[in-house]
C-alpha cells in the first residue's frame, strides 16, 4: 500500500456568495495564514464560486467548491461533487441525500445532532431527521456544538475571544450516536468549522468582525489521506480529496493543540502487511496499530466501548471481535485534557 499524503482541510465555510463576509481569494489567504492545505467551501444553496471559475489552487491552498443544501430550519447537507445546486423544495432529509447521490455527488449531514441552546431560547436547533439515510456526518461542528453548550453571555465572549480555551471535546452524545450508526454500517465522520466571519464589509474588507476566518481555520480540521502528492491540477487534486472523504480515509484534529500530521490508524495482517486503513475493512486477528506524531493519551474504542488506553506515540491491540474500531488521542492544553485527534473507524468483519 502506498505511503499516504496528509492534507489538512477546513470544511464547512461560507463566503460572500451566501452569508459569509469574505471573498473566495480572501478565504484562501486566511487558510494559507492558518497553515491549512485546502478549504471546502459550502455556501448555502449555490455553486456560484464554481460557476465563476474560483475553484482551484491559490498558492499553497486548494479551494474546493461544494454547497450546503439548506432547507428552512433543519436537514442541512454538505454536498460535494455536484455541478448544479439541488432543488430541495418539499424534500425530506433522506430525499436530499438521495438527490445528491443521484446527481453524482456525496455528502455529510451538517450539525446533525443540533438541538438548540437551553440558555438562549432563540438559538433553535437545526438537526438532521433521518440519519439512517446518510453515509457521512459532520460529527463535530465547531460553532454549533460549542454555541449550544454555552451557558452564559460571558462564556459567549470567552468563546469568541479564545475558542481554544473553551472547546475541549466533541459532545459525548455525538460520539455515542455515531458509534450506534457505525455498528450497523460504515458512516464517515468529518469536522466542520461552519465559518462565516460575522462582520461588516467596508471597502472590500471586514474591519469589524467576530471569529475571523484565519482564527477559525487554526483549530478543527479534517485531515484526508491521499494516494500520493498533489499534482497542482485543481480538478485532479480536488477529486483525490473527495475520494478520501467518500472512503472515510480521514480523521479530525485540533491542530492548534499540536500538529497532527503523521497520525496513522491501520490494521496489519499476520506478516505485517497493511490490510486496512480508516474507513476500510479488516479481519478478526489483525493487529490494530495507531501512531501519533508526539506522545499523547491514546484510546482505542470498539463499538463505542473503551477497549485499551495508554500513553505514548503508539498503541497496538489485536482485533478479537467484529465491529467498528476507532481511536482518540488526548493532550493537555490550557490547564486540562482535550481531544486532539479523532479517527474514522476500521471495520472488522
Amino acid at each position: 500500500m502506498p505511503a499516504r499524503v496528509d492534507l489538512a482541510c477546513v470544511v464547512h465555510c461560507h463566503s460572500t456568495y451566501s452569508d459569509g463576509t469574505g471573498t473566495v481569494p480572501q478565504i484562501a489567504a486566511a487558510a494559507r495564514r492558518a497553515g491549512a492545505d485546502a478549504v471546502l467551501l459550502t455556501d448555502h444553496d449555490t455553486l456560484a464560486a464554481l460557476h465563476r471559475g474560483e475553484e482551484g489552487w491559490y498558492g499553497t491552498v486548494l479551494v474546493c467548491v461544494g454547497l450546503e443544501v439548506s432547507p428552512e430550519g433543519r436537514n442541512h447537507y454538505l454536498a460535494f461533487g455536484l455541478s448544479e445546486p439541488i432543488d430541495h423544495t418539499g424534500m425530506s432529509a433522506g430525499e436530499i441525500a438521495a438527490a445528491v447521490a443521484a446527481a453524482g455527488g456525496f455528502g455529510f449531514a451538517a450539525h446533525p445532532f443540533s438541538r438548540g441552546s437551553e440558555r438562549f431560547r432563540r438559538a433553535r436547533g437545526m438537526p438532521w431527521d433521518e440519519l439512517e439515510a446518510v453515509t457521512g456526518i459532520e460529527l463535530w461542528s465547531w460553532v454549533t456544538d460549542t454555541g449550544e453548550r454555552i451557558g452564559s453571555v460571558r462564556d459567549v465572549a470567552r468563546f469568541v475571544a479564545r475558542p481554544e480555551r473553551v472547546v475541549d471535546h466533541p459532545p459525548a452524545t455525538n460520539l455515542s450516536a455515531w458509534d450506534g450508526l457505525t455498528a450497523v454500517r460504515p458512516v464517515a465522520a468529518i469536522g466542520g468549522v461552519d465559518a462565516h466571519q460575522i462582520g461588516v464589509r467596508v471597502g472590500g474588507r471586514v474591519p469589524l468582525r467576530l471569529m475571523g476566518y484565519h482564527r477559525s481555520f487554526r483549530h478543527l480540521r479534517t485531515h484526508v489521506l491521499l494516494d500520493g502528492p498533489v499534482s497542482g491540477d485543481g480538478v485532479r487534486d480536488r477529486d483525490a480529496i473527495y475520494a478520501a472523504l467518500r472512503a472515510g480515509r480521514c480523521y479530525l484534529a485540533i491542530d492548534s493543540i499540536a500538529p497532527a500530521r503523521g497520525f496513522r490508524f491501520q490494521a496489519l495482517g499476520p506478516r505485517g502487511e497493511v490490510q486496512a486503513e480508516m474507513g476500510g475493512a479488516a479481519s478478526v486477528g489483525d493487529a490494530l496499530i495507531a501512531h501519533v506524531p508526539q506522545p499523547a493519551t491514546l484510546r482505542l474504542f470498539h463499538a463505542g466501548r473503551l477497549l485499551s488506553e495508554g500513553y505514548g506515540v503508539s498503541l497496538s491491540r489485536e482485533a478479537v471481535e467484529p465491529g467498528a474500531y476507532r481511536v482518540e488521542a488526548h493532550l493537555p492544553a490550557y490547564g486540562k485534557q482535550r481531544t486532539w485527534i479523532l479517527s474514522n473507524p476500521i471495520y472488522v468483519g
